[in-house]
């Protein structure tokens, strides 16, 4: 399977699909438990207050029109529907979810198409459902979803679709692999991420130096140690580029001690908007910080980059989103997010 490819190799685009990628990521200066609910039973006879209400939720979802789900896509998961004989509780959905929601490396989650919104919904309480429709994503950075994953994820929705007294339709497997192993190969063919390392021309940087200068050009702390990342304008977004040194550096009990030679600037393509202009960005960083901290900007080989190469990648990826659009996949979209991940 192919990768992006780079110029020269001067620039990382991690690939491998099938299966498993990998995304290829002198002293210092200073500066509730849950109560079981009730299922909504068809009664013959008396019109008593649960019939009614049973009645009235049916009512209203022959009439209340069903909106798309916002967090199930077919083109990356395979969905597959529970039907009921009448409205459940959000209680007693809450109650036989599954503890996880993994098959294998794949997520997976169950919705409620609300009886009285009409929308897809995760499971609430003091709600009604009509229905319920869960999805197993069939691709991601860990390959393609295989038959041990889907016949975990079927016993996993079996045992919900019992528990609030629904009836499963789950689609098959041999197709749902195939499909999966299908999307598998066309992420690793478009799957790219960007990095370029500086290395120190001088002294070494303390870590509260390189926090301060990388704080000057937009990065903040990220979550992990070793880490600065440039926050995405969208929120909840991944970060637009992160800034990785040595970890044990990062975790030193004095920062103006630990000393760090090299620094490694990353975008990942797939997870940003092209519309956020993702490259350039990234570029400028790399130049800016270089000067700042009097860098050099290498390859994983140590040989410098120069400015042709850089307006050679952007090229390829021009060719990269354009790929990825016509998949419906476009860079920095809900479903270009997930897979990619």
């Amino acid at each position: 399977m192919a990768a992006l490819a780079v110029l020269g190799g001067l620039v990382l685009a991690a690939v491998v699909a099938h299966g498993a990628w990998s995304a290829r990521r002198a002293s210092p200066r200073q500066p509730e438990a849950l109560a079981e609910g009730d299922r909504v039973d068809p009664v013959l006879g008396a019109e008593t207050p649960a019939v009614a209400e049973a009645a009235s939720n049916a009512e209203l979802r022959s009439v209340m029109p069903r909106r798309p789900s916002a967090r199930l896509d077919p083109l990356i998961d395979a969905i597959a529907p529970i039907t009921l004989e009448a409205p459940v509780t959000g209680e007693l959905a809450l109650t036989h979810l599954p503890p996880s929601r993994r098959a294998g490396t794949k997520p997976f989650l169950i919705e409620g198409l609300n009886a009285e919104t009409g929308d897809w919904e995760l499971p609430a309480s003091g709600q009604h459902y009509g229905e319920f429709q869960a999805g197993v994503q069939m691709a991601n950075r860990s390959g393609a979803l295989n038959q041990i994953e889907f016949s975990e994820f079927v016993q996993k929705l079996q045992g919900f679709a019992e528990g609030v007294g629904g009836m499963v339709e789950v689609p098959d497997m041999i197709d749902v692999v195939s499909r999966a192993r299908e999307l598998d190969a066309f992420a690793g063919e478009h799957d790219a991420q960007l990095a370029v390392t500086l290395r120190a021309n001088g002294a070494a940087w303390s870590v509260g130096y390189l926090q301060q200068c990388a704080g000057r050009r937009g990065f903040v702390p990220g979550v992990l140690p070793g880490r600065l990342v440039m926050p995405s304008p969208d929120e909840g977004a991944p970060p637009s580029l992160v800034l990785a040194f040595d970890a044990q550096a990062a975790l030193a009990e004095d920062p103006h001690i630990a000393a760090v030679r090299q620094v490694t600037l990353s975008l990942d393509v797939p997870q940003t908007p092209e519309a956020a202009e993702p490259f350039p960005a990234w570029h400028e960083a790399a130049r800016n910080l270089a000067a700042d901290m009097d860098a050099t900007m290498v390859d994983d080989q140590g040989h410098p980059i120069t400015l042709h190469a850089f307006a050679s990648i952007g090229t390829d990826l021009q060719t990269l989103y354009r790929a990825l659009e016509a998949r419906d996949l476009a860079a920095g979209s809900t479903a270009a997010r997930r897979l990619f991940s």
